[in-house]
């Protein structure tokens, strides 16, 4: 597993890196509050989110460390959002698949120069087409749950399978792939596979890949390499569930939970 990286004395958030966030539609605010949350416990200097008009005093409101860009739209993302001074991007948390939504979502990531994180409804849109598995940037980070993986990939019979026409998928599009799951499996372009050791089924919960996202987008941000990024983030977000679940228990415990014990997983990995 990687080291975080070190934070020199003289840092400041402007140094830190910026992160990006593209997340939330009607109804959905909450993912993007989670994603947003989960990033800003990452480390990075500094996080903008572009959501929904209709967003905007809820996320004021629920994540005020965030900046937030406000979509034209009321209710869905639906115009491309300029990620030139950014360090890092993630699409997808709440999103929808409005087909505003899919245009946008699809130039989006053609406009996109920096590392990329893909999840939930960016995965969906991104599946309904094969052209528009050409335009995915090396590197991107996906993070499937095993419907979005499915729609990816295609129907497999078996868990041996699944990870077989996973790690092709990789190695075809040169990017890196999170089976999400008991010990989730991190597909990674030149085929090689690395299994996450920590989390528990409690962590079965709505919202928390949303915060697997957050601190995944954080890290990148932060500076780490793509592949870097998706082994630690997979890491601290299970280790932060397994100290969730030990104070709290695995029944009752939900995704803010997660993101409540992120700085004393990430004070575990440092000592």
């Amino acid at each position: 597993m990687n080291k975080i990286l070190p934070r020199p004395v003289d840092a400041h958030k402007g140094s830190m890196g910026h992160a990006a966030l593209i997340a939330g539609s009607y109804g959905m605010a909450g993912a993007a509050i989670l994603s947003s949350r989960a990033c800003l416990r990452s480390g990075v200097g500094k996080l903008t989110l572009h959501t929904p008009a209709f967003n905007l005093p809820i996320i004021q409101t629920a994540v005020p460390e965030a900046i937030v860009h406000v979509d034209s739209n009321q209710n869905h993302f639906s115009e491309v959002f300029t990620t030139n001074a950014f360090q890092a991007l993630a699409i997808g948390p709440g999103l929808s698949t409005h087909p505003d939504t899919t245009k946008a979502v699809i130039s989006q990531i053609l406009q996109t120069t920096c590392p990329l994180v893909l999840d939930a409804d960016a995965l969906n849109i991104i599946s309904q087409s094969p052209d528009n598995l050409s335009i995915l940037p090396p590197s991107t980070i996906l993070t499937p749950h095993k419907g979005e993986l499915r729609r990816l990939i295609g129907d497999t019979v078996s868990a041996e399978e699944e990870l077989e026409k996973t790690l092709a998928f990789a190695q075809r599009q040169h990017i890196i792939i999170i089976i999400k799951g008991p010990n989730s499996a991190i597909c990674a372009p030149d085929g090689s596979v690395h299994y996450n050791t920590t989390g528990n089924p409690g962590m079965a919960t709505a919202g928390s890949g949303d915060v697997l996202t957050g601190i995944i987008l954080g890290l990148l941000a932060r500076g780490n390499q793509p592949l870097q990024a998706a082994q630690l983030g997979t890491y601290l977000h299970g280790l932060a569930g397994d100290l969730a679940a030990e104070a709290l228990g695995q029944e009752s415990l939900i995704a803010s939970d997660i993101i409540k014990y992120l700085p004393k997983a990430f004070k575990i990995i440092e000592n």
